[in-house]
């Protein structure tokens, strides 16, 4: 175990199996849209008698309305906000979150940690970083293979520039801190690590859910600003070629708040059972 920033490093090796299964699965995966993309036309893919998909269908493709998923960039879109994509970012930070506070208090070991000469500011900002880097890992797989299937694609290069994917991989990167920061903040709240996990999942999962019931149906249209996948707009990015410096702002604003709430909390709780 390294000797510098030990919490940061003993928090990814005891999950150093879950975490490389899953940068080999978001691999996989991405590589296996980039094949049916290229395999098959994507506007051949969703037409169905002629017609092309329904509109709402753009909350598969991650976009706020440009982009069709029957198109390049809509189908590589929507391999990184697929439910298997969604659902492998939210494991890796429900895993880690839970583990940075919540667990050690349910566990009782946190008395143990406590009593070294361990600040709960360098717990804190240690077992984010963890929680940081797995997320920046988890993109960065997702990215890279996207951008290699798009490189030696020359059909799909048409379409999507290099520079797309890696604006697409950044503002992937900004929607996991925009999960990792409230994570965060229930975790240096609780004391079970069960409310963490769930919190993760219910962001992750609800919000999907109200970002396509908003652009699904029109009274329901403003609900869409709740969601961070109203923010999270991987289909533009890919299409645009460059980075939604707006969306991205408000994903990782909304990460910093909820560690700096995170932080607020771990100071002034009661460690005792």
């Amino acid at each position: 175990m390294k000797r510098q920033w030990p919490l940061l490093w003993l928090a990814l090796y005891r999950r150093r199996r879950m975490l490389a299964a899953l940068l080999v699965g978001m691999a996989v995966f991405e590589a296996l849209i980039v094949v049916v993309a290229n395999a098959v036309p994507p506007g051949q893919l969703f037409s169905a008698g002629g017609k092309g998909p329904p509109s709402a269908y753009r909350a598969f493709s991650g976009s706020g309305g440009d982009v069709s998923i029957a198109s390049y960039p809509g189908l590589l879109g929507a391999g990184l906000t697929h439910p298997f994509w969604i659902a492998m970012q939210l494991t890796a930070i429900g895993s880690l979150a839970a583990a940075a506070v919540a667990a050690d208090v349910e566990s009782g070991t946190v008395e143990l940690v406590m009593v070294r000469p361990v600040s709960r500011t360098r717990l804190l900002a240690e077992r984010t970083a963890a929680l940081v880097l797995a997320a920046l890992a988890l993109n960065l797989a997702a990215t890279l293979t996207v951008a290699a299937g798009v490189a030696l694609s020359p059909e799909i290069h048409r379409e999507v520039p290099i520079g797309g994917v890696l604006a697409a991989g950044v503002m992937g990167f900004g929607f996991t801190l925009c999960l990792i920061g409230p994570a965060m903040a229930v975790s240096a709240a609780g004391r079970r690590r069960a409310p963490v996990i769930g919190a993760t999942i219910a962001i992750g999962a609800v919000g999907f859910a109200v970002n396509f019931i908003a652009l699904a149906w029109s009274p329901a249209a403003s609900l869409r600003f709740l969601s961070p996948f109203h923010y999270y707009a991987p289909g533009d990015a890919l299409a645009q070629g460059g980075v939604l410096w707006p969306q991205l702002g408000i994903l990782v604003g909304t990460g910093v708040l909820g560690v700096l709430l995170a932080h607020l909390l771990l100071q002034h709780r009661d460690f005792a059972p």
